[in-house]
């Protein structure tokens, strides 16, 4: 059931991550266009919310629209941010796949587990840089800017467990050297 989970909810940030990138590139060439790709309510007095996974701009209305260079910085973010959501889920799928009827300590799982707590880390770091881009681009008066750096601790914890699994390679083959 984790397998499928896994999948579907890798599917879904893929398809996300598109969508956002189609939402980024029409800030640019025909921001009529961004209704189709995503949605948002937006108020001239509370301005319209862009959220994903943490990373945050609260971007000014003016007239009805939303400010496209906000939209297009939070794309931007976004994109990068569900695209290495994705790999995580890819690599929990991967890592749930090659366990079936064999042990998870597998010199593979280690790897992805690694690259999952690096992805993990990687998502408030994307959410980060782009904070300070749009800080810098919009200016703090005209956006509200939030990152999360939930993923951070994350990673680390992900990170750790890693080391558990290259000790428990080590340990199996101490084990099967005395067999």
């Amino acid at each position: 059931m984790a397998k499928i989970i896994t999948k579907i909810v890798e599917v879904f940030q893929w398809v996300g991550a598109g969508l956002m990138l189609a939402a980024t590139v029409c800030a640019l060439v025909n921001p009529d266009w961004i209704g189709y790709f995503i949605g948002f309510d937006a108020c001239e007095s509370c301005g319209a919310k862009l959220s994903v996974y943490g990373f945050e701009i609260q971007a000014a209305v003016t007239n009805g629209q939303v400010d496209m260079t906000a939209l297009f910085l939070f794309g931007i973010g976004a994109t990068l941010i569900l695209g290495l959501m994705a790999m995580i889920f890819r690599n929990l799928h991967l890592i749930i796949k090659k366990s079936e009827g064999t042990t998870p300590f597998q010199h593979d799982n280690v790897r992805m587990f690694r690259e999952i707590g690096i992805f993990s880390i990687a998502v408030p770091v994307v959410g980060f840089v782009m904070s300070v881009i749009a800080r810098i681009v919009i200016g703090v008066e005209n956006a509200e800017i939030y990152n999360g750096f939930e993923g951070f601790v994350i990673g680390i914890v992900v990170l750790c467990i890693t080391q558990f699994f290259a000790q428990g390679i080590e340990l199996e083959k101490d084990v099967d050297g005395l067999l």
